[in-house]
């Protein structure tokens, strides 16, 4: 059974009602688009700036390294100077306790073992007061021979370089480990910011899924949204079209009724009977004169 006008009318208000909706909730899910957009676009931004950031503790670190490398090198060759020297330290004193008849090194073997015995060995007085005796006889032993040995020219030399040598090696073996800590450090501070990198781009890969999931909620949204609208514009083409129809049948029976009094008229003229101006005036509209 047809619709009535009403009834079609009833149905496009509904509809204008639920397009209304649609149309609001798409607009709330772009807008929720574009913050999700602004959110991904500000944590791109912070991303950059760590990767900056990352790039510069990387260069330093390597540069760092690359220092501690050169400054190993050095305090190695130092540290290989220092042997030498030592070696040739103990060539001389071996030298001159060959020439002299007794060798400091002997006599230094000898004490260490003299202490021990007196720590570790339970005795009588009078045989700890012989071995304290002989302690003290090796210590002068020893104190003159290594005055003797100071006094050498070449042997004094050595022992100033030895010195300095070990010096200059300890100088660039602390060089070394502050750097070390240093690049340590940034290297430290780098690895911090790739975790904290790791997490931002994680977040921006999670809003890129929201952006595209509400994105295609819209799009859905939307197409409904314009169902509806070409509905109810189907549905004011059928109202219009009524209405037209409904005009045109009214207009129809007007004539018809106009026509029915205009001949009725126009026979009552024919019998000669006398008309009105409103009589001729039907006439007229009907075309009968």
């Amino acid at each position: 059974m047809a619709k009535t006008i009403d009834e079609i009318i009833k149905e496009k208000d509904e509809l204008q009602i639920k397009a209304n909706e649609l149309k609001e909730k798409r607009n709330n899910l772009h807008e929720k688009s574009k913050k999700l957009a602004d959110d991904r676009d500000s944590l791109n931004s912070q991303i950059r700036e760590l990767r900056n950031k990352i790039s510069s503790h990387k260069k330093k670190r390597d540069e760092l390294n690359e220092r501690v490398k050169h400054t190993k090198e050095q305090r190695n060759l130092f540290n290989k100077n220092h042997s030498e020297t030592k070696k040739k330290i103990e060539e001389l004193t071996r030298e001159k306790s060959s020439s002299s008849g007794t060798n400091i090194n002997i006599l230094k073997k000898q004490l260490r073992s003299l202490e021990t015995e007196q720590m570790t060995t339970a005795m009588s007085p009078q045989k700890e007061k012989k071995l304290i005796e002989q302690i003290s006889d090796i210590h002068t032993k020893i104190k003159t021979q290594e005055d003797k040995l100071n006094k050498d020219p070449k042997l004094k030399k050595a022992i100033e370089e030895e010195k300095i040598i070990k010096q200059k090696a300890e100088k660039q073996h602390d060089i070394v480990e502050k750097l070390a800590t240093r690049a340590q450090e940034e290297h430290e501070n780098m690895m911090n910011l790739i975790k904290q990198l790791d997490n931002m781009i994680k977040k921006v890969n999670e809003t890129q899924e929201k952006i595209v999931v509400t994105k295609i909620e819209a799009d859905t949204v939307h197409k409904e949204f314009i169902d509806c609208v070409d509905k109810i514009h189907e549905y004011e083409r059928e109202i219009s079209s009524t209405k037209d129809k409904k005009r045109k049948t009214k207009r129809a029976e007007e004539e018809t009724a106009v026509h029915k009094e205009a001949n009725e008229i126009f026979e009552r003229f024919k019998r000669g009977e006398k008309l009105s101006t409103e009589d001729l005036m039907t006439l007229q509209k009907a075309g009968l004169i």
